[in-house]
Order: C-alpha cells, then sequence, then structure tokens
C-alpha cells in the first residue's frame, strides 16, 4: 500500500488539481465517499458538491457540479462537468445570481426556457450550499 494516493482532477477548461494526497472524499450520487491510498476499484457519478482533498492537516475543498469519479490501482481521477475552487466562490455573487434566475424562472414563457432558469437555480443553490 502506497503512502499517498494519485489525484487528477480535470474539468472541461483545465486541470484543477493533480498530485499525491493523504485522502480525497468526493460526493458520490449515493452519498460521499472517502478514498485512501491502496482503494479498491471503483466508478461513480457525482452529484453537485465539494470535493475535499486532505493531505496532512490541510484541506482544499473543490466544488464540482455534476462528473464521474474512477478509482484505480494508479489512483483516483475525477472528470467533472464544472469545477470551482470553493476559496473563488464570491457568496454575494452567488446570491444575487440566485435571485436572477428565479426571476427568470417565474417569467418564463416556455416549458424550456423554465428548465433552462431550473438548472440555473440547482446549479446556484448547490454552489451556495458548499460556500456557506
Amino acid at each position: 500500500m502506497a503512502d499517498k494516493l494519485t489525484f487528477s482532477l480535470v474539468a472541461p477548461e483545465r486541470e484543477l488539481f493533480h498530485g499525491l494526497v493523504d485522502q480525497v472524499v468526493a460526493p458520490g450520487e449515493d452519498g460521499d465517499f472517502g478514498v485512501l491510498p491502496g482503494h479498491a476499484p471503483l466508478m461513480s457519478t457525482l452529484r453537485p458538491g465539494a470535493i475535499r482533498v486532505l493531505d496532512g492537516g490541510s484541506e482544499r475543498k473543490i466544488f464540482v457540479y455534476g462528473g464521474f469519479a474512477d478509482v484505480t490501482p494508479d489512483g483516483l481521477t475525477i472528470l467533472a462537468e464544472e469545477a470551482l475552487d470553493v476559496a473563488e466562490i464570491d457568496g454575494a455573487k452567488v446570491a444575487a445570481d440566485l435571485k436572477n434566475a428565479e426571476e427568470d424562472f417565474r417569467d418564463a414563457k416556455d416549458d424550456q426556457k423554465k428548465l433552462e432558469a431550473q438548472r440555473k437555480i440547482e446549479r446556484l443553490r448547490a454552489l451556495q450550499a458548499v460556500a456557506a
């Protein structure tokens, strides 16, 4: 069993993290799960939430909005639909964007516009929960 876990987090626009860590806790579709070095192979879809990257005494949180986690003998790779360092989240901006999205939902004239607004509301609520 290795002392460290190789972890890589990739979003469409860039690789947010790649390195050796002690543990990663991910928001799986069926609940949060932790991955330590030597973890058994696993594949899971992710729900919106925070990935916790633990190394030594430090913890880094990264918001993901969907994606997949793949644990192999080589380590953990997360392919996220969207990812953002929690430290970069502006709570006031998220609250304002959420208010606007809720107004867009109320004002939507057709099902497609309602669906788009509802998805935006869900994403912003997840961001707000992580930033709190």
